[in-house]
């Protein structure tokens, strides 16, 4: 099994996710203004354990690895990291993040991003990063384009999301090994 560790990234740190993070997770996850980007949400406490169980089952069975961002001032979680996806054949894994509503717009996943891509590395053979961004969220485009990302195209009317078809723009980082 994986050993994922703590952190630091700048005035953050970067955390494991584990079981007691439900709540926090649940806030997240049910808040419109973060899940509006994001595909995945839940309407209880409970369901959110689904989640969690996501969680674990990445780094149970190598798969992947989450880490919650904590502000290094006052110890609160603000938003989740995730790697996902690992296909060690092609040496590549795909990339999630999110962050509570509060928080966002203040520069802190580029402050981040870079150290949990580190993070990454150093667990997982990787050569590609991958990232699908809804086509509407600029804020992320614009942070993945500048932490390195390069937009590959767009997967026109991709998935349904809320009974609307919804494209997605696919990004990559390609790494040195």
């Amino acid at each position: 099994m994986l050993q994922l560790s703590a952190c630091i990234a700048g005035d953050f740190l970067l955390e494991p996710i584990v079981r007691d993070d439900q709540p926090f997770v649940f806030k997240g996850l049910s808040d419109p203004a973060v899940i509006k980007f994001y595909g995945v949400s839940y309407d209880s406490l409970e369901a959110t354990a689904e989640q969690m169980d996501f969680y674990e089952n990445l780094v149970k069975e190598e798969r992947g690895a989450a880490w919650k961002i904590v502000d290094g001032l006052n110890q609160q979680p603000v938003g989740v990291l995730a790697g996902y996806d690992y296909q060690p054949q092609h040496e590549k894994l795909e990339i999630g993040f999110w962050l509570l509503p509060e928080y966002q717009g203040k520069g802190i996943l580029q402050t981040v991003l870079p150290v949990f891509l580190q993070q990454l590395q150093t667990l997982f053979k990787l050569h590609r990063l991958e990232a699908t961004v809804e086509s509407e969220n600029l804020a992320s485009c614009r942070l993945l384009e500048k932490t390195g990302f390069v937009q590959e195209g767009l997967l026109r009317d991709y998935e349904i999301k809320n009974g609307k078809r919804i494209s997605l723009f696919v990004y990559s980082l390609l790494l040195a090994n």
